[in-house]
């Protein structure tokens, strides 16, 4: 039964966002311009991020929790978390998770998942 969960943007590999019990799921995040550096990168997807929770009804001030995967931790995680502090609600941070991950794509430093409550 699926009448309680609502999926946009939906294809064959994922929904982009999901909603259920009053929490906004957004799939993994990661910037357009693979040139541009980490903070750069970060930005993009933060900026992003930002859409998909207003299309979500909610916003970062509601966050609940992000994991962020870096594919060089050592190298950009400074960077990283220089843009994300720019972004973050500081009333409303949520619980984060930093990994080191090998990305789906060349060029990408940087993907986020992020939850809110609706």
């Amino acid at each position: 039964m699926s009448s309680d969960i609502q999926r946009i943007d939906s294809a064959a590999r994922l929904s982009r966002i999901v909603i259920h019990n009053g929490v906004a799921y957004i799939a993994g995040v990661t910037a357009s311009n693979t040139e541009a550096d980490i903070k750069e990168q970060t930005r993009d997807a933060l900026a992003k991020i930002d859409g998909y929770l207003a299309q979500a009804g909610t916003n970062k001030s509601r966050l609940l929790t992000a994991q962020i995967w870096l594919r060089d931790i050592d190298r950009d995680f400074a960077g990283m978390n220089a843009a994300w502090e720019e972004w973050v609600d500081p009333q409303g941070v949520p619980t984060r998770a930093t990994c080191e991950a090998h990305l789906a794509r060349p060029g990408l430093l940087v993907e986020v998942i992020v939850s809110a409550a609706v």
